[in-house]
């Protein structure tokens, strides 16, 4: 038996029409995909642990602060170090002025570490 041509139109129709339903499924995949990697990237499930978990987050934040703070305190001793060793530099250069100004700041910190 032969198809009638409306039949054919309506089979061609009906592919098309479950092939643009596969092409619809397949990029809302693929979207979500992408929606999922993003969210595991920016690791909301562990921040939403850690704030039903306060004492935790307290913890963290503590240890957090002590290591900026122990940071910042080697830091500036490298930094003070460094202008001490400059400014006995140019005391030795026995610029007028300048000179005499940094000996006596070199003098008050050298009778500090000597006090400690």
């Amino acid at each position: 038996m032969a198809e009638k041509p409306e039949d054919a139109l309506s089979t061609e129709k009906n592919k098309s029409l479950v092939e643009a339903e596969r092409d619809q499924l397949s990029a809302i995949h693929r979207m979500t995909t992408d929606i999922a990697q993003q969210l595991e990237k920016a690791r909301i499930a562990e921040y939403t642990q850690l704030l039903n978990r306060p004492w935790k987050l307290i913890w963290t934040n503590l240890l957090a602060g002590l290591a900026r703070g122990v940071g910042i305190a080697i830091g500036f001793t490298f930094f003070a170090a460094t202008i001490i060793y400059a400014l006995q530099a140019l005391g030795a250069l026995n610029l007028p002025i300048i000179g005499d100004y940094i000996a006596d700041i070199v003098r008050i910190v050298q009778r500090q570490l000597e006090l400690t």
